[in-house]
């Protein structure tokens, strides 16, 4: 499947390899910590914050991808303070690609880990309470293990997400070889120029087997957890 990729596939499949793990690796934090909010919390614009959390699933990817470009683009406030002070330019950049790849994923990474923290059983929790844990202690060393199946199918719904993202992607950062256009941008711009069908096939397949080796792979993760932690 690999032989005879031109160099342009193999950038396009390099680079939404690596926007898709970064895309991941900054939403897992603030994905806990907000789905954390959710199962837990009780505070008032709750129902707010889960509104907002996952408006990306029922907007149309173009209309997120224009967001972000009026958020993050370098005309933007705070683009402009982001690029100004620390350096991060996201508008027609990879980063801008991990930024809304990351985006359109988050939804269905919290909604993984909210629905696996709402299951742990709060009894544990109150007994490491007792036995002199205080709350940091207790989400570090029960909740968070507990929840690790969860975070492990988040993980990867994510990183599918990311990995088949286009319309947001090819609004906020456009389709530029080697620096934005990963797989999906790749595989449309091929189907625009003739004699591109067999190039956009391979990319295909090649989509389809790296997702699917990736569900593959967090199914085993997780049942590998959940017999470490004798819930299956």
């Amino acid at each position: 499947m690999f032989q005879g990729l031109s160099a342009d596939e193999w950038s396009a499949l390099h680079l939404s390899l690596k926007v898709s793990l970064w895309a991941v690796a900054w939403a897992l934090p603030l994905g806990i910590l907000v789905a954390w909010l959710l199962a837990r919390g009780r505070f008032p614009g709750r129902t707010l914050l889960d509104g907002l959390v996952h408006l990306p699933l029922i907007l149309p990817p173009v209309v997120t991808g224009y967001l972000l470009l009026l958020t993050f683009g370098r005309r933007a406030p705070l683009g402009a303070f982001l690029a100004e002070h620390f350096g991060l330019v996201f508008s027609f950049r990879w980063t801008g690609a991990a930024l809304a790849a990351g985006v359109m994923g988050f939804p269905l990474m919290v909604r993984a880990i909210r629905l696996a923290l709402e299951a742990v059983d709060r009894r544990l929790e109150e007994a490491s309470s007792t036995l002199g844990a205080g709350p940091i202690a207790v989400f570090f060393t029960v909740t968070l293990p507990l929840t690790v199946p969860g975070i492990l199918t988040g993980v990867v719904l994510a990183f599918a997400r990311a990995m088949g993202e286009f319309g947001a992607t090819i609004t906020f950062v456009a389709n530029i070889p080697g620096e934005t256009q990963t797989l999906p941008t790749a595989i449309y711009t091929f189907t625009q120029v003739p004699g591109g069908d067999t190039q956009a096939m391979r990319l295909t397949l090649i989509s389809v087997a790296v997702s699917l080796a990736a569900l593959i792979l967090s199914e085993v993760l997780a049942r590998r957890a959940r017999v470490r932690l004798g819930l299956g």
